[in-house]
C-alpha cells in the first residue's frame, strides 16, 4: 500500500511523559509528511488537564531529543500552543493533522473553523490508540499514577 505523502503536517499534544503512543503518533507524522509542526501545550493551557503534567521545558527537551533520535528534528518546528487549535486554523499551508482516535473530535473542530475562515479542510490522519500489555490505552496520567508498566519500543 502506498502511502499518501503531504509537504506540511501538523500534531498538537501536551506530550507529557513521552510515552510509546505519543511517539507512534510523532512517528507517522514524519512518515507522512516532508515538514511538520508539532503544538506542545503551554504551561497554562497543561494546568487545565486534570493531573499533574511536567513543565513546558521538561516536555520540549524529551520532544526535541526523541526527534533528534529519529533524525527528523530538522524537519520539525516546535510550536507553543496557546490554545487547543495553534496554527492549524490559521495556516494554509498544512494540508494534513494527525492525531489519535481520542483526539479526532478536535481535528473535525479544526475543520470546521477552517471551513468558516475559508481555508481547505485538513486531511485527518488517525492513528489508533497504543495499548499496554493489559490491552488498556497508553496515557501520561495511568503512567504517573503506576497503572501502566512502561514499555520501551524507542
Amino acid at each position: 500500500m502506498r502511502i499518501r505523502k503531504y509537504s506540511y503536517v501538523a500534531v498538537g499534544g501536551t506530550f507529557d511523559l513521552l510515552h510509546n503512543g505519543h511517539k507512534l503518533l510523532l512517528k507517522k507524522c514524519f512518515e507522512i509528511g516532508d515538514r511538520v509542526v508539532i503544538g506542545i501545550t503551554s504551561d497554562r493551557l497543561a494546568r487545565r488537564k486534570a493531573h499533574e503534567v511536567s513543565p513546558l521545558t521538561e516536555r520540549r527537551k524529551k520532544l526535541e531529543e526523541f526527534l533528534k533520535s529519529l533524525g527528523v528534528f530538522e524537519r520539525a518546528s516546535i510550536v507553543i500552543l496557546e490554545d487547543p487549535y495553534g496554527p492549524t486554523i490559521t495556516d494554509g499551508d498544512i494540508s494534513a493533522i494527525v492525531v489519535s482516535e481520542e483526539t479526532l473530535p478536535r481535528a473535525l473542530e479544526i475543520n470546521r473553523i477552517r471551513r468558516s475562515h475559508g481555508l481547505k479542510p485538513l486531511d485527518i490522519v488517525v492513528v489508533a490508540l497504543m495499548k499496554d500489555d493489559d490491552g488498556r490505552p497508553l496515557s501520561s496520567a495511568k503512567l504517573r499514577r503506576g497503572e501502566l508498566r512502561w514499555r520501551k519500543l524507542w
